[in-house]
């Protein structure tokens, strides 16, 4: 395979989306949908990668960087316009140009190598087309090809006639053209349609007036050119990356229990024989171990989960989580910035924030590490096997040594040994018979409100 450059579209800020936000910046599974399509071009190690900006372009070359090179399209005049706008940094550039589209995030590595293949094929195609054929082919342009691929002519569907339209085969707009012929034949794109724009797909049409043989390449699945363009399409595109993701878990060996209400980002790692209940999500930044059992309603971000540990249900791992093999977490458990050691247990209603907890420990239902004074936050280590009572306050900065006690209802402010049992409660008041004389004055009470 030849060298190869990428052209990103970008240009659009998503008018549809009603959003301050530009479209391509848009997240599908927590990561902007232009990241995904970059990661997937990455895999082709492009010599060049060109993103054409217009409106909100600061917001884009922020998000990202200075990994990419830019070319600006102002005004925006069509698809063929935009392209143009990267002739300046591809102006040398002799190797292969793959044209794609910031809002089209699911191509696939394979397909883009495909398409590339072809280009190189007996029959020298000056163009490759990605070709796909959606359930409702009302707004997309039409493919007019023969049985070898041949395109004959390249449409709009506005532009179309009813035989046109009658054709199932659409354009999905990705393009594969030699570098050393694009922009020679988009100088001599014309604008003479019903929208007044210089459509990139008339390069096929001019190619063929020429005398030189065109081609489409069909991907097998119409989902992988998804376009995104309204936010009900935003929802539809989260909803197939989360149908691919998890089919993707289940062929990795995890068991869903109900997997329609399981939803990951596009970073989760998970190994195998784990098992998923309902309505678990996991954000940006986990790592799941084998053996692992994470029960309903928890919620998952920035954690690294070792194998054999236990989760929820009503579990909220935050980021900086760390949960050591076989350590486990009950219901309405939350961590933040907390290593629980190998063993560990926290299994009911408890908050652990920037904690360490030592291999064997067991933290009573209610336990509340209190990190944070109002300006810092402040560390707390419990040491192995510790054993940490029912509804205790532990206030940072704090140690407690390996096998300590700390007695149900404690608020310990002071550093416990090893081995140390701490009780920090007030002395209990005892005073015989004196809820039977309040309980009898105030019923005496309530008797002669209702008289009067």
């Amino acid at each position: 395979m030849k060298e190869v450059a990428t052209v990103i579209l970008a240009a659009g800020k998503g008018t549809r989306l009603n959003s301050a936000l530009h479209k391509v910046l848009h997240p599908v599974a927590g990561r902007a949908m232009i990241h995904h399509l970059l990661d997937s071009a990455a895999k082709l190690e492009p010599a060049k990668t060109v993103v054409v900006v217009g409106e909100y372009r600061e917001q884009v070359q922020d998000a990202l960087g200075a990994n990419v090179e830019y070319a600006v399209q102002e005004p925006q005049l069509g698809t063929g316009h935009a392209v143009q706008q990267a002739e300046p940094m591809l102006k040398d550039f002799t190797g292969d140009v793959l044209i794609l589209y910031g809002d089209v995030p699911f191509v696939k590595p394979e397909t883009m190598v495909s398409m590339l293949d072809r280009l190189h094929a007996e029959d020298a195609p000056a163009v490759v087309v990605l070709g796909f054929r959606p359930p409702d082919t009302l707004r997309y342009g039409r493919v007019i090809s023969d049985r070898f691929g041949r395109i004959e002519k390249m449409v709009e569907h506005k532009d179309a006639n009813e035989a046109e339209r009658a054709c199932t085969l659409c354009n999905s707009g990705v393009m594969a053209v030699k570098g050393s012929e694009l922009f020679e034949l988009l100088s001599r794109v014309g604008n003479t349609n019903a929208q007044h724009e210089y459509y990139l797909t008339d390069i096929v049409n001019l190619a063929n007036e020429d005398g030189r043989n065109c081609a489409v390449v069909e991907c097998e699945d119409h989902r992988e050119v998804t376009g995104v363009n309204s936010r009900a399409e935003l929802a539809e595109a989260e909803a197939q990356w989360q149908e691919f993701k998890r089919a993707e878990a289940m062929d990795g060996g995890a068991t869903l229990k109900a997997p329609k209400t399981v939803f990951f980002s596009w970073d989760t790692q998970i190994g195998k024989d784990v098992t998923i209940e309902q309505n678990v999500v996991f954000g940006p930044g986990v790592t799941i171990g084998d053996n692992v059992t994470i029960r309903s309603f928890s919620h998952l971000e920035g954690a690294e989960v070792e194998e054999g540990c236990e989760i929820g249900p009503f579990a909220r791992l935050r980021p900086g989580s760390v949960m050591k093999e076989g350590s486990k977490v009950g219901n309405f458990v939350e961590m933040k910035k907390t290593t629980l050691g190998e063993g560990a247990k926290a299994n009911h209603l408890t908050y652990l924030g920037d904690t360490t907890v030592g291999g064997g420990a067991n933290i009573g239902a209610g336990t509340i590490t209190c990190n944070y004074d109002g300006y810092f936050k402040h560390q707390t280590v419990i040491g192995e096997r510790a054993f940490i009572g029912s509804n205790s306050a532990l206030i940072a900065p704090l140690k407690i040594g390996a096998d300590a006690i700390v007695a149900a209802g404690s608020a310990v402010s002071r550093d416990v040994g090893d081995g140390e049992l701490r009780m920090v409660r007030a002395e209990q008041l005892v005073k015989p018979g004196w809820a039977d004389r309040f309980h009898d004055a105030m019923k005496k009470k309530k008797a002669a409100a209702k008289k009067d």
